[in-house]
This record gives C-alpha cells, structure tokens and sequence, in this order.
C-alpha cells in the first residue's frame, strides 16, 4: 500500500468500504503508479476524492437509475423539463438508461441495450461502450464484453486510474490539475460538470486533512 494510503484511514474514512475496492485499493502503489498516482500526497488525495464521491465511501459497485419523478429534473435537467415526461422514467432504470445514455458516449441508439448494458460501473463510474472499449483495450482486458470487471478487485483500481490519467480540462490532465489543486478543474474532466460538486470538496478536505496537507 502507498506510504500515505494505509489500511486504517481507509476503514476510518470509508467504514462502509466493499472488500473488492479495499483490495484493489490495497495495492495503489503498484497498481496507480503507472499513471502517474500517488506522485504526491495531494495527487492521490484528489484521485480518493473523486472515487470516494462516485462510490459514496467505496460502496457503489453500479450506477443506480432508480430516480423519482422530483429527482430526474435535478439530474438531467435539459431532459426532464416536463414533469409529465419525467414521470414516465420514475423508478424505471432500464428505461432510463436508455433514454439518457442511448445514443451517445459510442453507446447504439436508444433501446438498442448499449444504455443499459454500460451503464457507470467501479470507481469512477466508467460509463457508456466507447469508455468500456478503450479502457479494456489499454488494458488489454475484455471490459465491454465482461463490464463488471470495471468493480473487480483485480482491475478497479487499474480503469479508475486509466480513465483519470486520459481525462482533461482544457488541455491539462487530471495529475497536473490535482498537483495545482484544481479541484473544479478535476471535477469538470471526471465529471464533465460540477455534479455532486460540494461532496467533492468535502472528500477532498478529508483526505487532505487525513495525509496532513
């Protein structure tokens, strides 16, 4: 385990924490190192505030859907400005997946399954076939064929770290952000918006307080 990253801030800071992502988490040094984390303590306490936040501390193994009609506007507020189509993808995931997620992110046109079938998964929540795809090629596993190896405790750890090494905001990468502590930088390229943004602050403050920076 990093030098920094220890067995106990991550039970103290994530109790809740799946045994998968404890495991992968266990081996950061060796599995995080080849993109660049955790090159510092601020590295890697931006990385832990980014998956601490789309994991809720570590449990979320799959992206759940199952939004109430009042909720879906605040999620996905250009598709949902009509309560009435709203209420037709309340407590509807597959549905839903669909429609949001359908014909986008290299995924088949709506109903075609891609929406479903790729929808978030793991640490950073990888989503949609054309992030499955080129993950598991750089990898060189079957991610788009087999998606749940993006929640394994053999490769979560490894996509989460791919797809933050490949993801940037105005042509600087998440490492170089994160180094100048950039949190909405950071926020933006993972997320592609400020979703979730106070959680984010907060697991950052955390984390930086629990490494002592």
């Amino acid at each position: 385990m990093s030098s920094v990253l220890t067995s106990s801030l991550l039970h103290r800071l994530a109790p809740n924490a799946r045994a998968a992502y404890l495991t992968a988490l266990d081996r950061a040094d060796v599995d995080l190192a080849p993109f660049g984390i955790p090159a510092s303590a601020l590295r890697l306490a931006h990385f832990l505030a980014q998956i601490c936040h789309e994991t809720d501390g570590l449990t979320i193994r799959v992206e759940s859907l199952n939004y109430s009609e009042a909720r879906l506007p605040q999620v996905w507020p250009s598709r949902f400005r009509d309560p009435a189509v709203a209420a037709t993808f309340a407590h509807a995931p597959e549905r839903l997946a669909e429609h949001v997620y359908g014909g986008r992110m290299g995924n088949g046109p709506e109903g075609a399954g891609d929406g479903w079938r790729y929808i978030g998964r793991g640490l950073l929540q990888i989503t949609g076939r054309e992030s499955y795809e080129r993950y598991g090629a750089a990898l060189g596993i079957p991610l788009a064929e087999e998606p749940d190896l993006a929640f394994s405790a053999v490769w979560s750890a490894k996509i989460a770290a791919a797809e933050w090494a490949a993801s940037t905001r105005k042509g600087r990468t998440c490492n170089e952000m994160a180094d100048a502590d950039d949190v909405e930088g950071v926020t933006r390229a993972i997320n592609g918006g400020l979703v979730g943004f106070s959680s984010r602050k907060d697991w950052l403050r955390r984390w930086k307080t629990a490494f002592g920076i």
